[in-house]
């Protein structure tokens, strides 16, 4: 058992790593591959969109395949697309690999969080346990641009992707010892239908916001028939309904949507920011995240575990959602000239100790109550409306602060309205958790018999 929690947290920060790694090296993969303005913002949402399309068939794949199994196979897919990304000579095949990463990572997320809350029984030690792999993950948001922006500056844009074929290599010989406790499920078929509308979907809706509108319309209507092919025709559904009848799970999921579409946009809005409006460099714009990766880590490992111990998760959630909705409040005056201090260092403080209060209490609730048989679907469900809220997110976002090009002053001023849309977002987030039920009555809804 000692082995599971560090591989599998290893994992997922390679997976959120590469949501934000590409941010700070947007300008240079422009500059290099030849993007216009309205296309670069693919580069993070082809890895997004794939990741959160196919989600719940990751999660399922390791309920109905084993989570060994699965581990391994999205390990080594993501690895494989990371080498060819790191070698693209063009925009598309760039596109096409970020793609395939997010697939890699659709498999690899959800079996990361199954292997814990199928090691680790529901109480303390499980929730120990997802307060290190949450907070493992909003570090790997952080330090993406930290990375990214080194990797940039002194070894170029392309090894913030090849960086991971060496450790997931090394993943991959340390996978050995997880052995092979999980057994398969026979009788089930793979609900391949739902994964393609999910994805097709939601990549419609999300290149739709910032484009033609009959690709809205095309996504709105494939999300729809997800949801009568997952009602009504799935033998093996992507989403259980028993899942979803619960209130901590549904309600809990719509709030991680709203800090999805919040929280991972931040990266991308704050990036551009340090660098077109405030002129760093990308080492500094990476340096320039490193309160965001520090606080995260200690709010998330230390902070939030003990008050767990000692407050309800709906109060922790609304209160996290609450202190970060005035952090980008305080982000949205960010203005040329501005020094560090006040321009990224403030706010970040309470943009970070907000979110690594919200996270865990969140991850729990969505979490709690599932069977072992169902812990992938649960998994996948938590993962997709994160990555979702992310993916759509942004592109709603982009319309707010359109373009990369322009004065710092006009820039600044479309980023500035892009953080004030997400106060608002989390606020409302905050409200809609009051609606949450407390552990206790949570618990209960969790061991309610299933029809």
């Amino acid at each position: 058992m000692r082995v599971v929690l560090p591989l599998v947290c290893a994992a997922q920060f390679m997976v959120v790593l590469d949501v934000s790694v590409v941010n700070v090296a947007l300008p240079a993969i422009q500059d290099s591959l030849a993007f216009d303005a309205r296309h670069l913002p693919w580069v993070g949402n082809a890895y997004a969109l794939t990741f959160a399309g196919f989600l719940l068939l990751g999660g399922r794949l390791a309920d109905l395949y084993g989570r060994e199994r699965m581990f391994v196979t999205g390990l080594a897919l993501f690895s494989a697309a990371a080498l060819a990304g790191g070698l693209a000579g063009s925009a598309a095949v760039l596109i096409a690999a970020r793609a395939a990463q997010g697939l890699g990572a659709a498999i690899l997320a959800p079996v990361t969080l199954t292997i814990l809350t199928t090691t680790y029984a529901e109480g303390p030690r499980r929730t120990r346990a997802l307060a290190v792999w949450t907070a493992v993950s909003l570090a790997g948001g952080t330090a993406g641009n930290l990375i990214g922006g080194a990797l940039t500056q002194y070894a170029g844009w392309r090894w913030i992707l090849l960086i991971n074929v060496p450790i997931g290599v090394a993943a991959l010989g340390a996978a050995r010892l997880l052995g092979r406790r999980s057994r398969t499920r026979t009788g089930n078929r793979l609900d391949v239908p739902g994964a393609v509308l999910a994805t097709g979907g939601l990549a419609a809706l999300a290149y739709g916001l910032n484009g033609p509108v009959e690709f809205v319309v095309a996504g709105v209507v494939m999300v729809v028939l997800f949801v009568v092919v997952e009602a009504r025709f799935a033998r093996s559904p992507l989403i259980p309904p028993r899942l979803v009848r619960r209130r901590p799970i549904w309600l809990g999921n719509l709030v991680m949507l709203l800090a999805g579409a919040c929280l991972n946009p931040m990266w991308y809005f704050l990036t551009l920011s340090m660098q077109q409006v405030l002129g760093y460099g990308p080492l500094e714009t990476g340096l320039g995240f490193l309160p965001h990766t520090v606080l995260t880590m200690l709010v998330g490992l230390r902070l939030t575990p003990w008050l767990m111990r000692r407050a309800d998760d709906r109060v922790l959630v609304v209160t996290g959602a609450l202190i970060a909705a005035a952090g980008f409040l305080w982000q949205s005056r960010i203005a040329p000239g501005e020094p560090y201090l006040t321009a990224v260092l403030g706010p970040a403080i309470a943009i970070s100790v907000g979110g690594g209060l919200l996270n865990t209490p969140l991850t729990t609730t969505v979490t709690s109550g599932a069977d072992p048989g169902d812990a992938g679907a649960a998994a996948g469900l938590m993962n997709t409306t994160k990555q979702i809220g992310g993916a759509l997110g942004l592109a709603a976002l982009v319309t707010l602060a359109p373009g990369t090009t322009g004065t710092p002053q006009a820039l600044a001023a479309g980023y500035s309205t892009a953080f004030l849309a997400i106060s608002a977002i989390l606020a409302t987030a905050a409200v809609l958790s009051l609606a949450l039920p407390p552990r206790r009555d949570a618990e209960a809804d969790g061991r309610t018999p299933r029809g």
